[in-house]
């Protein structure tokens, strides 16, 4: 049997507070990597929170890696994980900027990166490429919170191949929350999918009821909420995509 440990990294992050979100996903990440997991999955945009551009504006973003990502790669690649991380990006060809994930192997290494392609805030460019991300392994597809939203971008990565799909999100409930969307992502394709949400709150967004869920063929397998940030950790079989774990196992980062 083919068995992963993923740690979802159910966080609460500050908007703005670059330093502290960085140093949270360290720790986060480190606390996770005892537990010998395979996978650390954050959630989106978790070293800026997402509703940073009135407090801090943009021009902090950089082309990655900058500084602080090259520090976090070696930590990744000492730590002997994969790590699936949100943040901010500009691009080197043309200075847009991308809401992004970025998939750092256990070498520390950038193996992929997917730029979010639902566009819903004033600040960042749609991405034009959707593509798995190919593990070695397993081909894993990223869906960016909205990117969940309709059918079309899990339909373009199953077809190019992804098994399991990953949702880093900062999507709490309210007048535009989610009403099934993963869960329907699971049906059209037939992938389980891993979603990585956070708790806390923004100007104008709640995240304190937000939920990270493991789902399979439109049923919530686990799911977990809380009003601190914790890491959620769990089982997986690669051979026949079935959840080993009954449920998560949580620690609370102080």
């Amino acid at each position: 049997m083919r068995k992963i440990r993923i740690a979802l990294l159910h966080l609460l992050p500050i908007a703005g507070d670059i330093k502290y979100n960085q140093n949270l996903i360290e720790k986060a990440v480190k606390q996770a990597s005892e537990k010998n997991v395979d996978w650390v999955i954050t959630p989106e945009l978790a070293t800026s929170g997402l509703q940073f551009t009135h407090i801090i504006g943009t021009d902090w973003i950089k082309q990655q890696p900058d500084k602080w990502m090259t520090h976090f790669y070696n930590i990744v690649g000492s730590l002997k994980t994969t790590v699936f991380i949100g943040c901010a990006d500009k691009s080197k060809q043309d200075n847009k900027l991308y809401n992004s994930v970025f998939v750092i192997n256990e070498k520390g290494e950038l193996i992929g990166k997917q730029k979010k392609i639902a566009r819903v805030d004033n600040w960042s460019a749609s991405g034009e490429v959707i593509e798995p991300i190919d593990l070695g392994y397993i081909k894993v597809g990223v869906l960016i919170c909205a990117d969940s939203y309709t059918k079309n971008i899990a339909d373009t990565l199953l077809t190019k191949g992804a098994e399991i799909l990953v949702a880093p999100s900062s999507w709490g409930p309210g007048l535009h929350g989610p009403n099934g969307e993963w869960e329907h992502r699971s049906i059209d394709t037939g992938l389980p999918i891993f979603v990585c949400n956070r708790t806390g709150e923004d100007t104008t967004v709640s995240f304190w009821e937000a939920e990270s869920l493991v789902i399979k063929n439109g049923k919530r397998l686990l799911s977990h909420k809380s009003a601190q940030s914790a890491i959620l950790m769990f089982d997986w079989n690669l051979d026949d995509m079935n959840l080993i774990s009954s449920n998560f196992e949580i620690i609370y980062v102080d």
